[in-house]
């Protein structure tokens, strides 16, 4: 009796400890972000100190250059930029590796999981390795400084995880929910639309939030192949950056506002993300 009446008590020790230590490590990885937003709010000269204060005095001017109210740049072409180029690739993406995820999975084809490693492998290649290449076609077919070059980019750079992570996902839909649509006369259209994308609807949207953050945070292909035009928001972020005087608080206060996007889409897709990343995890 003593024992199956300790044996509750100590799982519930062990639950009170492990979220514990659930909250330790997301204090632990939230404390960057909060330093980064408070000093945002700092003076140039509060920001610099060292060690930092705590106590400066709290001042809108970093954000007001950043917007350009003070005759700076302003961030809103890059943000639409960004925007454009994250969204339309996500769609394109998502538009490509539905139907193959779907011949790879539910309707697998011949030595699959050697297709699932190829589109893999694309992605162990360095991005520098084919900066020159991809550099040299867009000088030659007039394309550099164009935000659809960013856009073919990043759908080719996000389908390889795009693919895999769905043809998981996909993997999990009932194949007889699928045979009995066929009987009642369903096309292969009807359904992908109605029957899978429903059931799989956690994994498209988990697929969609992670080629979404891929492509906003983006830097090295829109440094290189973009100018003005086309400028995304994380280039726009390293103009802050100088060789001479203070940019600390000024970093802080674009970084905040640029990561706003993604924070937000995660926040509003934390529930699909969820199930989209355990799906498949219990049998």
């Amino acid at each position: 009796m003593s024992s199956i009446a300790v044996r509750p008590r100590s799982d519930r020790r062990k639950g009170a400890g492990l979220g514990l230590v659930a909250w330790l490590l997301g204090i632990l990885f939230f404390l960057p972000v909060a330093w980064m937003a408070l000093t945002s709010f700092h003076s140039e000269q509060d920001a610099a100190t060292n060690p930092p204060s705590f106590g400066a005095a709290l001042s809108l001017d970093s954000y007001r250059e950043f917007f350009g109210t003070g005759g700076g740049a302003s961030p809103w072409p890059a943000l639409i930029n960004s925007t454009v180029a994250s969204l339309a690739s996500t769609l394109f993406v998502l538009l490509l590796a539905f139907p193959a995820a779907y011949a790879l999975s539910i309707r697998p084809v011949k030595k699959w999981t050697d297709v699932l490693f190829f589109f893999l492998s694309t992605k162990m290649l360095p991005a520098v390795a084919g900066l020159l290449p991809i550099y040299l076609f867009a000088k030659n077919t007039g394309m550099l400084d164009n935000i659809w070059l960013l856009v073919i980019l990043y759908t080719s750079m996000n389908l390889p995880i795009a693919v895999w992570m769905m043809q998981s996902f996909l993997a999990e839909v009932p194949v007889a929910v699928i045979e009995a649509a066929k009987v009642d006369g369903a096309r292969l259209p009807t359904i992908l639309a109605r029957i899978v994308a429903p059931i799989a609807l956690p994994g498209i949207a988990a697929t969609a939030l992670i080629c979404f953050i891929f492509s906003w945070n983006e830097l090295l292909f829109a440094r290189v192949l973009t100018g003005v035009a086309a400028e995304t928001a994380p280039v726009f972020l390293t103009g802050f950056i100088t060789s001479q005087g203070l940019f600390l608080a000024k970093v802080c206060a674009a970084s905040l506002v640029i990561s706003l996007p993604v924070l937000a889409a995660g926040f509003a897709a934390q529930d699909k993300l969820v199930q989209g990343l355990s799906l498949g995890a219990v049998k």
